[in-house]
């Protein structure tokens, strides 16, 4: 898998990270049924996914460090991966129906971005997933205060 294709999830908690990974992965094995079942517990989930795929395009796609001489590709690319994240997140407003059309458009991403010769999906998921769920955990444990449970310290 490429380096650096992730920016934070935080803000997600770390139960919301969970849920959408859990939710990824039922898709992929076409488990209806759980990943009917992850929707009903969490509406958001076709937004928490288009933030899983921000998360993952917009580095890829993004001038910067990594693009050190932008020529005219360079910027299409990145105007197209703002287009594609926004009509995603404009999708998912149409409610929890829309997420398992969006699970799968994350996992063809994926899939196409990340998974390299000697991987597969779902051990780049289980990457993924791990990576998001510590920064969730890091990210509560910077505001709250508590490292071990990523909930606030009490007096």
């Amino acid at each position: 898998m490429p380096k650096n294709t992730t920016t934070p999830l935080a803000p997600i908690s770390p139960q919301a990270v969970m849920d959408i990974f859990d939710h990824l992965r039922a898709v992929s094995v076409n488990d209806s049924e759980f990943a009917g079942a992850l929707v009903a517990a969490e509406p958001r989930m076709p937004e928490l996914i288009v933030d899983v795929i921000e998360r993952i395009v917009v580095p890829v796609t993004a001038i910067g460090e990594r693009v050190p001489e932008p020529c005219d590709e360079s910027f299409v690319l990145d105007a197209l991966a703002s287009v594609f994240v926004t009509a995603l997140r404009a999708w998912a407003t149409a409610g929890p129906d829309t997420a398992e059309p969006l699970a799968r458009t994350a996992l063809h991403l994926i899939a196409q971005l990340l998974v390299e010769d000697h991987e597969d999906l779902a051990g780049v998921l289980e990457h993924l997933n791990t990576v998001a769920l510590h920064q969730a955990i890091q990210f509560l444990a910077d505001v709250r205060g508590d490292v071990a449970t990523g909930w606030p310290a009490t007096a």
